[in-house]
């Protein structure tokens, strides 16, 4: 579902995919719906192909942006607050407990929450596609 939003390197926000050229695609802000080429120089990022650090294997970002949802009921995150409190870190280790503390940076944490606002703000919810039913679950029917 995220691999169409995308993260431009420079430019504050999240943007959609529109459509592609040669050398560039055209993307719109997912908030204020402004249009603009992204050219091959620009560093851009697919939000689906994110992933964090933890103790194990790394999480995709979609994963936790659907953990986010059930931990803060679908409802937007005060990341100004949980910076002044210092409770960025406690915050995130209720969305996802076993997240590397060594490699994952406050930034990285001020960011997630930035993009998991933005989306909801977009009216984006459902962060991972469906899954789809193995040969198992078919034949079961």
């Amino acid at each position: 579902m995220l691999k169409t939003i995308l993260s431009i390197t420079g430019k504050p926000g999240l943007f959609k995919i529109i459509s592609n050229g040669r050398n560039m695609l055209l993307v719109e802000d997912i908030i204020s719906h402004k249009r603009f080429p992204a050219h091959s120089r620009d560093k851009i990022v697919s939000l689906g192909d994110i992933s964090m650090y933890t103790s194990g294997d790394d999480v995709p970002l979609p994963e936790i942006f659907e953990n986010a949802k059930k931990v803060y009921d679908g409802n937007q995150v005060d990341v100004k607050a949980m910076q002044k409190e210092g409770t960025l870190r406690e915050e995130f280790a209720k969305v996802l407990p076993d997240f590397d503390r060594d490699r994952v940076y406050d930034g990285d944490i001020r960011k997630f929450f930035t993009w998991y606002n933005l989306l909801l703000q977009a009216g984006i919810t459902t962060f991972t596609a469906p899954k789809e039913e193995t040969a198992e679950e078919q034949t079961a029917e």
